[in-house]
């Protein structure tokens, strides 16, 4: 069949790439000059699968009061205008219970661990280098109260097939000797041994040439303007240039944007824009920088080494689709870096970037078909994009062909 994908970031080159592995003759729309420009760009780097919680879960009502107001908080509600807004709001707070954290988690961690074995194996036959690490991920806590909440949850993540270890403060510094620099005490953390990160950009483009080879065509500049539906289904896409391009299937991966593209069809998918940044921090010899992955949990920053720069990504900020750099935000999470590695020599020099994380209230990504028989959505991944890429990427593509998935699509349909 001949199936048009919209959008280039990680979630659509992944599509692109396992329908193409499939037999279809795939088209890519972008409105950028080349893929993952947007969201997948510069974010965090961790194909954090032992850490795939949702962000609702029951202590989180008590934590946002606590952040209420705090301009630098890890999450940063702006009350706006905002129908939709709202909604996700209620939404979100409607999934902070016991139970709906434990199916949430459940959910994300059979996609992240059936993603992560097909990104390794993409890695092997494709000869694909992005910066990886496979190196665990360590999550540093300076609450003794958040320690012991993780800690509890070690039972549900084993039944999963996820190696959790509850460390030391001192172990966490014999893991990554660069902690033993920081100004701030730890009071211990939890090592995942069998996560990785890498470069979620260089990983698309480089998956962007081997979709290339394989016949998949791209259109980069291109803005999607309307889809135009019939009775039972989608007819074509109506570009910015007034072409209306045909396909058999129609595929929205377009992040936070799906949204404004669907409501025209009276279509409404709980999908709101949580805003992110970071700072890639360029490195010199002697800087003492980490080698190992890590989450800061109190400042909800994550840190991974990529090459010779260092990225520290995080927050979240809803604001609706703005998406200016706050310097106040980018000046909080620079102080968090200097406090914890103090040698960065560079850290003045850090490129800051922002992009809008597509979330959904339960953290959990929608992949399937919609109502109309030949539209698909792939986006709603919120922090989880580039971990949950090339397993939301197969799914679609089993869905879409009509074969076996690898992993059941209940908890992710439409």
């Amino acid at each position: 069949m001949k199936v048009a994908i919209l959008g280039a970031g990680v979630v659509g080159i992944s599509s692109a790439w396992y329908l193409a592995q499939a037999g279809h003759e795939v088209t890519v729309i972008d409105r950028q000059p080349a893929v993952a420009q947007e969201t997948s760009f510069a974010n965090g780097g961790q194909i954090s699968v032992s850490h795939a919680e949702p962000w609702a879960g029951p202590q989180v009502p008590g934590q946002l009061l606590s952040w209420f107001g705090r301009e630098a908080s890890p999450l940063l509600w702006r009350w706006r205008m905002d129908l939709d807004q709202w909604r996700w709001g209620l939404g979100f707070l409607a999934q902070c219970t016991a139970r709906r954290a434990r199916e949430n988690t459940e959910a994300l961690v059979r996609l992240g661990l059936y993603s992560r074995s097909l990104l390794q194996t993409l890695r092997r036959e494709q000869s694909l280098d992005y910066d990886q690490l496979e190196r665990g991920i360590l999550r540093i806590y300076t609450n003794e109260r958040e320690l012991a909440r993780i800690a509890a949850q070690a039972e549900v993540y084993a039944s999963l097939g996820c190696e959790r270890r509850v460390t030391t403060a001192a172990e966490c510094v014999a893991i990554e000797p660069a902690l033993r620099e920081s100004s701030i005490p730890l009071t211990g953390g939890l090592f995942t041994p069998g996560d990785e990160s890498g470069d979620a950009c260089k990983f698309t483009l480089q998956l962007a040439q081997r979709c290339a080879v394989k016949g998949v065509t791209f259109r980069f500049g291109e803005t999607v303007a309307a889809l135009q539906a019939e009775a039972n289904g989608i007819a074509g896409v109506r570009l910015g240039s007034g072409e209306v391009l045909r396909a058999d299937v129609y595929v929205a991966a377009l992040g936070s944007y799906t949204p404004l593209l669907l409501k025209p069809l009276g279509l409404r998918i709980p999908v709101y824009p949580a805003k992110g940044y970071s700072l890639s921090i360029p490195l010199e010899p002697g800087d003492h920088a980490p080698e190992v992955s890590l989450t800061d949990d109190e400042y909800k920053i994550v840190f991974s080494r990529l090459g010779n720069v260092l990225r520290a990504a995080g927050t979240a900020e809803f604001t609706g689709y703005d998406t200016a750099l706050n310097e106040g935000r980018c000046a909080a999470v620079a102080r968090r870096v200097r406090q914890l590695f103090p040698r960065l020599s560079q850290l003045d020099r850090a490129e800051p970037w922002t992009g809008l994380r597509p979330a959904t209230p339960a953290n959990v990504p929608l992949i399937g078909r919609s109502r109309y028989s030949n539209f698909y959505l792939n986006t709603g991944h919120g922090t989880l994009g580039w971990t949950l890429a090339c397993g939301s990427g197969q799914l679609l593509a089993d869905l879409l062909s009509g074969r076996e998935t690898g992993v059941d699509p209940a908890p992710y349909r439409v």
